[in-house]
């Protein structure tokens, strides 16, 4: 490990990451926030000393970042950010340390999770800061590092493939810069259009960015306590279904719908199995709301009632819970919580698949899911018929024993660490379902989870040692395990 790159490249990007406070500043400025414009202003000058420190420590550090080099830069990267994100919410006096954390990490990660109790009375421009994390994590700092960054050269395709996540990493030019500006391009594209709907729809400027961040980057973090419930708006939630399906699709499907090839897209099995999968489970759930236990009714309100629900209210919640669940944004027109367990259990299953390969969402990616399924088939397959020679394909990608192996490992990491997490959380006092559905709300980047945590609650309640713990699985669920898992193996940080 040559710890003086990593050192010095940490810094440079401490350094990049002071900018980030200057939308705030603005909002804080324009809405006479004098506490909040100096917290911001306090967070940059912490940062920079520390950014200082870090290029001083590391400057004769040789540039070219190896393997191990990018793998530390990118999770101690990560870790460290978050901390950065803290800052304005402790020296404006709102969170402590550890819940300033939790929160930001929740942001840059994409989570959605928060400790805040009355999110209305909190200042506008810590919300805006809030939701801006969303979206810068949602195509990942670091990538969006890479345009500004050229010097990194082979380490910045290393920082590409470590930070996008998915199955497959390949770019979309071989110029790893290219790639890199075309996402951010049709990223902000995205967001320019979609802002622009919302406000036609009745929202103002504050809070059509602040959904629009946490829609695009498939977060949640609303402005509102009642989240999407307190617009009424059925026009507001289509804008926002359609742009989260959007946002858990691949960027490289949305590149090729950029240059109009729809077949590409349709023919993507991914994609088919992505929206075959929300198709239906929205009607799943549908058909479960119109039943005889009814659904929520006026989560806005803060209502706890059960009534019978028509096909139209049913699915209105329906389709948009499951788009939020399965896109892992967790936004939310209604108290799942409450509903009949046969739907709870869908969503809590959906938590697991998360969007595309590549794509702004979380959870194990439908590519995984379905390569996992195509394993499963064969190996079925050949018990009964041994001689049997098959090659396994996505699409037009073969499955090879090497890919196998990764989906396979990758899987099996996940599954012993919310098991693991889970039971830790159960012996600091949580009830099995919290301690369950908040590991898995956390792992896999959704938010909200059953229970305790559930859609009109919130993480505040957690002790201590359980909050850190489940801001290093956000960490996990956002750059897929390994580049935070290798920070725990000694050998990873030998010398060379």
């Amino acid at each position: 490990m040559n710890y003086l790159a990593v050192t010095k490249n940490l810094g440079v990007v401490s350094m990049a990451t002071c900018v980030l406070y200057l939308p705030s500043i603005a909002w804080a400025l324009w809405f006479r926030e004098a506490e909040a414009a100096s917290a911001f202003f306090k967070s940059i000058l912490v940062v920079m000393i520390i950014a200082f420190l870090f290029i001083f420590v590391g400057r004769r550090a040789y540039k070219r970042l190896f393997n191990r080099e990018t793998l530390a830069m990118v999770g101690v990267g990560w870790l460290l950010i978050a901390a950065y994100g803290g800052l304005p919410y402790v020296f404006a006096g709102e969170l402590s340390f550890v819940d300033a954390y939790f929160e930001s990490m929740s942001g840059f990660t994409t989570t959605g999770a928060t400790v805040l109790y009355d999110i209305e009375a909190f200042p506008k421009s810590l919300l805006f800061w809030r939701s801006f994390t969303h979206w810068l994590g949602g195509l990942g700092i670091i990538l969006l590092l890479i345009i500004v960054l050229p010097f990194l050269g082979a380490g910045g395709k290393m920082l590409y493939r470590s930070e996008v996540p998915g199955v497959d990493k390949q770019g979309l030019r071989p110029r790893i810069k290219d790639s890199a500006l075309i996402l951010f391009k049709i990223y902000l594209a995205l967001t320019i259009i979609m802002t622009a709907l919302l406000m036609i729809a009745g929202m103002d400027l504050f809070d059509a960015l602040c959904h629009t961040f946490g829609t695009l980057a498939t977060g949640g973090f609303s402005t509102r306590d009642a989240s999407i419930a307190a617009f009424d708006s059925i026009v507001i939630e289509l804008i926002i279904i359609v742009f989260m399906v959007i946002a858990g699709t691949s960027f490289g499907l949305l590149y090729c719908l950029s240059r109009r090839e729809w077949r590409k897209v349709v023919n993507n099995s991914e994609w088919r199995l992505y929206m075959a999968i929300m198709a239906l489970s929205s009607l799943l759930i549908t058909v479960n709301l119109m039943g005889v236990q009814g659904a929520l009714s006026g989560v806005e309100t803060g209502t706890q009632s059960m009534s019978p629900s028509g096909f139209a209210a049913s699915l209105r919640m329906a389709v948009f819970q499951t788009v939020s669940i399965m896109t892992t944004t967790g936004y939310c027109t209604a108290d799942f919580d409450l509903w009949p367990f046969f739907s709870r259990g869908l969503l809590v299953l959906l938590m697991f698949v998360g969007g595309c390969s590549g794509s702004t969402g979380g959870g194990l990616k439908v590519a995984r899911i379905l390569i996992l399924a195509k394993l499963v088939r064969h190996h079925l397959e050949h018990t009964f018929l041994p001689k049997h020679v098959r090659v396994l394909r996505v699409g037009q990608m073969v499955i090879d024993e090497e890919l196998q192996r990764a989906v396979l490992t990758y899987f099996l990491i996940h599954v012993a660490i919310l098991a693991l997490s889970a039971v830790f959380l159960s012996g600091l006092g949580l009830p099995a379902q919290t301690a369950f559905t908040s590991v898995v709300a956390t792992l896999n980047n959704i938010g909200p989870g059953l229970e305790m945590v559930g859609a009109v609650e919130n993480y505040a309640f957690i002790p201590t040692p359980g909050k850190v713990w489940l801001s290093i699985l956000m960490a996990m669920g956002r750059l897929e395990l390994y580049a935070i898992c290798v920070l725990f193996i000694p050998a990873f940080w030998q010398r060379d």
